[in-house]
């Protein structure tokens, strides 16, 4: 079988790998799309401190289950799967409190272990989430990302009374738009990035309003209009996002942080204890999956939305490039491994 191999940071290889039998307890899945997330991009570049190399990128992926190991049960076979990258162990502090994602001994597909850019993958039977026939298969394999708007809200519980800002109309930031709209109902959700063709994707995916803070201060246009948000969501994840976001809080409002910055933020306590803000921090998923599988089926969500482009596997490297350099029009890429 073809995989696409990182053997060291930028030298990207399809390599010719044999077919995987799966162990007891998984199942194999013959891939037919693929998603590339800002991570593998990370990975590729030598910028993911998680990833060892060589390295099969690749942790949203969808398929077909071919084969089955041991103790799983054979009906399986033929099942359409959107596979879940998070293994944990399941008796740690933070699996016990239902926080997998942050496993103590957490490996992730495509990251500590091979993932899902490549023909076949052999994967945990219980990571293999079903997916309905109503669901096509490219918006099957937009699952995993979903995952991540589920994680954010499902900890931060947006009500219709909140006032949402958004930093970041990329791909993490445009999904938390659409849960916190189709899902939650939220009354007015801003978005603020400094790339216009960004924003136009953001009110596609059902923002209000919308806010280039590239030549304007966003303190003063939301001061403007009189607007305190009670609900902060940083998809961008620069340093100096979150005393703004402190100074910009409701009182009694929420704060989420997503992405991995290692440089370090300058806060001034009195903010957070004087207005009792909450901040929150999210990574991965935690058991998410059957929530976003529920929301695509009620249609809550629109993955067309956000899937820019589609292209053979044997092209990763210009999808990989695209992704990186064409952030005006490009949001997610799409790879086909097989029809």
């Amino acid at each position: 079988m073809k995989s696409i191999v990182i053997r060291q940071p930028n030298a990207l290889v399809i390599e010719e790998r044999d077919i995987p039998q799966p162990a007891t307890g998984e199942v194999r899945v013959k891939v037919k799309l693929a998603g590339i997330c800002g991570s593998d991009s990370h990975i590729y570049r030598g910028h993911n401190p998680f990833a060892k190399y060589p390295r099969v990128i690749g942790h949203e992926f969808f398929g077909v289950i071919d084969a089955v190991g041991e103790g799983v049960n054979p009906a399986r076979l033929g099942e359409r799967v959107s596979v879940d990258p998070v293994i944990s162990c399941g008796h740690c502090y933070p699996c016990s409190v239902g926080k997998p994602n942050v496993c103590t001994s957490l490996v992730v597909l495509g990251v500590h272990r091979d993932g899902g850019f490549s023909e076949y993958a052999a994967v945990p039977a219980h990571n293999a989430w079903r997916i309905p026939d109503s669901i096509e298969d490219k918006h099957a394999v937009m699952v995993e990302p979903f995952t991540i708007a589920a994680n954010v809200t499902g900890q931060a519980k947006p009500t219709e009374q909140d006032v949402a800002l958004i930093y970041g109309a990329g791909p993490m930031g445009l999904v938390t738009v659409q849960a916190l709209k189709g899902v939650y109902r939220v009354k007015q959700v801003i978005v603020v990035d400094h790339i216009p063709e960004r924003l136009v994707m953001a009110e596609r995916s059902g923002a209000d309003l919308t806010i280039n803070n590239s030549a304007q201060s966003l303190q003063a246009v939301l001061d403007e209009k009189g607007i305190k948000p009670t609900l902060i969501v940083d998809a961008a994840c620069h340093p100096s996002i979150l005393q703004e976001a402190v100074n910009l809080a409701s009182p009694a409002a929420r704060i989420v942080l997503m992405g991995f910055s290692n440089e370090p933020s300058s806060l001034a306590q009195q903010g957070i204890t004087g207005k009792e803000l909450t901040l929150y921090s999210s990574r991965l998923n935690a058991n998410k999956f059957p929530v976003v599988i529920d929301w695509m089926e009620k249609g809550l969500i629109d993955p067309d939305k956000l899937i820019t482009h589609v292209m053979d596997y044997r092209h990763v490297t210009d999808a990989i490039e695209r992704f990186e350099k064409d952030r005006l029009h490009c949001c997610k890429v799409l790879l086909i491994f097989a029809e």
